[in-house]
């Protein structure tokens, strides 16, 4: 293969920024590729929370200041980098104070609402990231965007840049993270985007129910599509539950749509070398596993009596998406079977209710923290025994990959990349990860946590089971030579 030059562009990247998973991916996969041969520059906004002397910005004085005009605004920006850079890929920030100086990413934490401005300020991102690339001289043989955020460059390359000699060569890959997020706004806002009106009209390629849908914009023009799992790949295509609303778009793009896993950074998540959690094991020394869950149950004011009984792990977001609707059918049958329960994480108010009256009610077995710490997600990956994952979708997921290289054996709903991912018991004892369950009910969730709970009192399957885990392989390595393929089969598209 010849090196490639790759543009990465992303809306968020770790250590940087994050929401979610698309962070972990901007973070590491870009540098996976680099070191893999190819020449990979990074782009990302630089918000008010990426401190620069902490970051060691410098200012790339090749570029100076550029203006980009949004609808009748003219917008200034300069590029900042890393001065020592981590990796090595070369990172640029996108620095427009007036449309990215904000804590928050997406969301105005005074109205708890999408910012006004976001379609402005993701149409000058992209814009951005053309003419930087310009005045770099750096001719990507690929565009790689990353959902709805960075949409708009497939369809400027195929519109306003369509004529610029600068980019006669480049493709453009689009990867899909979370289907749920489109980017939409009002369709008196269309002048924004520079676009003649042929793109807005009804069933236009970036119309969508009456108003503007950057995603669907990115799926009609993009060279490639991908996501994040085989198996969301194809459910994406189906129904309005996975497809929300674009599934019939997709399907019309069904040739050049495309499943990858993400992977997994095995420095910061493996029981062999991980700093936060109460003591390293591995697969040879499996019985040190019991510390991490010792320390586990007293953090969490749990009796150590609970130590030879199961414990199952859980960190998310709480909402419907998550299966906390199915939890919360079930919950009287499901808290009465004999396993401890710690859970972290926030989201709907609803769900906090839930799981502090279930707290309240089984005191001795449950322990609910309504917060995010991340040296307490990887003590849960380290200490429990089982993680459950009873997703409606997940497009990727990445604990249910964590949860396999600590031991800790998932349970989870058989969608996207739990499907993927997971080899259930019962489909094959030989391969086996784990538990899955096929109907989204609060029946089959039950019947796969009953079924985990029964092979734990076999400690030698049991731990068979945890063995083949976590000698499961999803490092990125893999991940980045499937987006290769990728890269390869777009520019021969």
């Amino acid at each position: 293969m010849k090196k490639l030059k790759i543009a990465f562009v992303t809306s968020e990247a770790t250590p940087w920024s994050k929401t979610g998973g698309l962070a972990d991916v901007s973070g590491t996969l870009p540098h996976v590729i680099a070191e893999l041969g190819h020449d990979v520059i990074l782009f990302t906004p630089r918000y008010s929370s990426i401190d620069g002397k902490r970051h060691k910005l410098v200012r790339v004085s090749k570029v100076g200041i550029q203006k980009i005009k949004v609808g009748t605004s003219t917008y200034c920006f300069e590029l900042l980098t890393i001065k020592k850079p981590g990796g090595p890929a070369r990172v640029y920030f996108i620095d427009c104070p007036r449309l990215f100086d904000r804590e928050a990413l997406y969301v105005d934490p005074v109205t708890g609402k999408d910012y006004k401005d976001n379609d402005i300020r993701f149409i000058f991102f992209a814009g951005a990231v053309l003419r930087a690339l310009e005045t770099l001289d750096f001719r990507p043989d690929i565009i790689h965007a990353n959902d709805w955020q960075a949409a708009l460059l497939p369809v400027y390359l195929k519109t306003t840049e369509k004529s610029n000699s600068f980019f006669a060569d480049t493709r453009t890959l689009l990867t899909i993270h979370n289907l749920g997020y489109h980017g939409m706004f009002r369709m008196a806002r269309a002048d924004n985007l520079g676009l003649d009106r042929s793109h807005f009209y009804s069933m236009a390629p970036l119309e969508f129910w009456g108003k503007i849908n950057f995603l669907k914009g990115g799926i009609h023009y993009a060279d490639i599509i991908s996501t994040v799992s085989e198996t969301y790949a194809r459910e994406i295509q189906t129904t309005d539950d996975y497809g929300c609303g674009l599934e019939g778009v997709l399907r019309e793009r069904r040739d050049a749509l495309f499943g990858v896993i993400n992977g997994v950074d095995y420095d910061v998540w493996s029981p062999e070398k991980d700093k936060l959690i109460e003591k390293n094991y591995s697969v040879a020394t499996l019985r040190d596993k019991y510390a991490n869950k010792r320390k586990l149950l007293s953090l969490s004011g749990l009796s150590p009596n609970r130590l030879e009984k199961p414990l199952i792990g859980m960190i998310s977001r709480l909402a419907d998406q998550k299966g906390f609707d199915l939890i919360e059918k079930i919950a009287d049958k499901l808290f009465a079977l004999n396993f401890t329960f710690i859970l972290l994480g926030t989201g709907d108010q609803e769900y906090h209710e839930l799981c502090q009256n279930l707290e309240e009610k089984y005191p001795d077995k449950i322990k609910v923290n309504l917060t995010f710490s991340n040296k307490l997600a990887h003590l849960i990956e380290a200490g429990a025994d089982m993680f459950l994952m009873p997703s409606r979708y997940e497009p990727c997921g990445l604990n249910q990959l964590y949860s396999l290289r600590y031991g800790t054996v998932p349970i989870a709903h058989k969608t996207g990349g739990l499907a993927d991912t997971i080899i259930d018991l019962d489909k094959d004892r030989r391969h086996s990860t784990g538990f899955l369950f096929k109907e989204y009910k609060g029946a089959a969730l039950l019947k796969a946590v009953k079924r985990a709970l029964k092979l734990y009192r076999n400690k030698r399957s049991w731990n068979a089971l945890v063995k083949r885990g976590m000698k499961q392989d999803f490092s990125w390595s893999r991940s980045a030579q499937a987006y290769l393929d990728l890269y390869q089969k777009t520019l021969s598209s």
